[in-house]
């Protein structure tokens, strides 16, 4: 609890920081005076004035925003000799630039966070994929159990070399949003001869990346080989006689090639409610055994079938790569990352405009916290990822055209530039309440969201 409470607070201070930060570089490199840099709402529990500029530095209690607050004539009297200074008598790309500001700090942040990540690199299942479900869209493709997915191509781009099963999963994701057509080179083992398979992602019946879009599509995890990876003592493979090591070659008589497979054929056997016994064929020590196991009936979660289960743990280690870049590598894959990352979050809040998303998709401060908190206990690369992505997001919002937003007074700026004149006081108050209301609708389906996740 400790950790989720701190890693948040933490995130929020460092975005919250860098995008005030944006504003206020550019607004001093404008010749604007800032009256005040605020890091948080609320009481202010540090605050210091620098003597050079008069810029008020402040840490609040609330944490949940910030703001840069600059000399204007809109807010309070300006003295003769100070409006050059006032906000409101910069040239029009002037105010664009120092409002832009913010967002664009964001999305570097992201960038220079991703390409940190490059270049410290992580250990990642390699692409090697266990078997597609039936009808899933791998399987229909023919890739099978065991294959490495060795390159990949995406609508009119050029081939690619796929890292890791999870830059795998990332080109398939943005590919189905974008609706690009995908082929990939696949081969049955390291050395052998590679072939093509065209993906067809347009019959997807949904395309939110979430685990039952994985499903359709097949990707459901990496190969890990059909074993006996521990016995809980006492339960029902116990009882059988399986033990830790045991290779399994079939279950009722089908073979076992992987151990996801394996384990979705034990929990399929009791999707009718009741169970029965299993033949397994497992092979020990170069000797082939027949066991006879019968597995707990465990009820289904929000409604979905029941399951059976034999109290094992099914699967070996998956096999790992390092993935790491180098300076330069790093830094262009943060780019694209940061860019790919952008795109997908505009696409999806469009798609949830217009009712092909699911609403369910807006989280709140409740499931960042709780994700601040996984994490940061994961290790610094996860973290530093994890702000990555929260930054861009944060960016990108701040862009949409909502009037209390820093889109929304580009908006307003983009309405000067075509007309020569500002938008009207009626008008301005008209959308600040509109922005107001829509920001607050989606406020509370992001804490009816959190809610349902966190303890429904």
């Amino acid at each position: 609890m400790l950790l989720t409470v701190v890693s948040f607070i933490v995130a929020l201070g460092i975005l919250i920081a860098v995008h005030e930060w944006g504003h206020y570089r550019v607004a001093v490199a404008c010749g604007v005076k800032v009256l005040r840099y605020s890091i948080g709402f609320g009481k202010p529990l540090l605050s210091w004035t620098s003597r050079k500029s008069g810029t008020e530095y402040v840490i609040a209690a609330l944490p949940l925003g910030g703001y840069v607050r600059m000399l204007d004539e809109r807010e309070a009297e300006v003295s003769p000799e100070e409006k050059h200074l006032a906000f409101n008598n910069q040239p029009l790309r002037a105010r664009a630039a120092i409002v832009a500001a913010g967002p664009i700090a964001n999305l570097v942040l992201a960038v220079a966070l991703l390409a940190v990540v490059n270049w410290m690199g992580q250990s990642e299942p390699a692409a090697r994929l266990a078997a597609p479900p039936a009808g899933s869209i791998l399987q229909v493709a023919g890739v099978q159990s065991g294959d490495w997915v060795q390159r990949i191509a995406k609508g009119e781009q050029d081939w690619e070399a796929v890292t890791s099963l999870g830059n795998l999963r990332w080109v398939i994701t943005t590919a189905a949003i974008e609706g690009e057509p995908l082929q990939l080179e696949v081969a049955a083992g390291k050395d052998a001869a590679p072939r093509v398979v065209k993906l067809d992602l347009s019959s997807l019946a949904q395309k939110e990346p979430d685990a039952a879009f994985m499903k359709q599509v097949g990707l459901i995890g990496a190969w890990t080989s059909p074993v006996v990876d521990d016995v809980v003592e006492g339960g029902p493979a116990d009882r059988a006689g399986v033990r830790k090591g045991d290779w399994v070659q079939s279950l009722n008589g089908k073979p076992a090639s992987d151990g996801l497979q394996l384990l979705d054929m034990i929990r399929q056997l009791g999707a009718s409610g009741k169970v029965e016994p299993q033949v397994w064929v497992v092979q020990r020590n170069g000797r082939m055994l027949q066991l006879q196991v019968t597995p707990e009936l465990a009820d289904g979660k929000n409604g979905q079938s029941s399951t059976a289960r034999v109290n094992a743990y099914i699967g070996g280690q998956p096999a790992m790569v390092q993935v790491r870049l180098g300076l330069w590598d790093g830094l262009t894959a943060g780019v694209k990352k940061t860019w790919e990352l952008s795109s997908m979050t505009l696409r999806m809040m469009g798609r949830m405009l217009i009712g092909q998303a699911s609403l369910k998709n807006i989280s709140g401060p409740l499931t960042i916290a709780d994700y601040a908190g996984k994490s940061a206990s994961m290790g610094l690369v996860q973290y530093l990822s994890f702000l990555a992505l929260i930054s861009i997001s944060l960016g990108v919002l701040n862009l949409l055209p909502l009037p209390v937003l820093d889109g929304g007074h580009l908006m307003y700026y983009l309405w000067e530039g075509v007309t020569g004149r500002n938008v009207s006081d009626v008008w301005a108050e008209r959308l600040q309440r509109a922005g107001v209301a829509v920001i607050l609708l989606m406020m509370s389906v992001a804490f009816f969201n959190d809610i349902n996740r966190l303890w429904g």
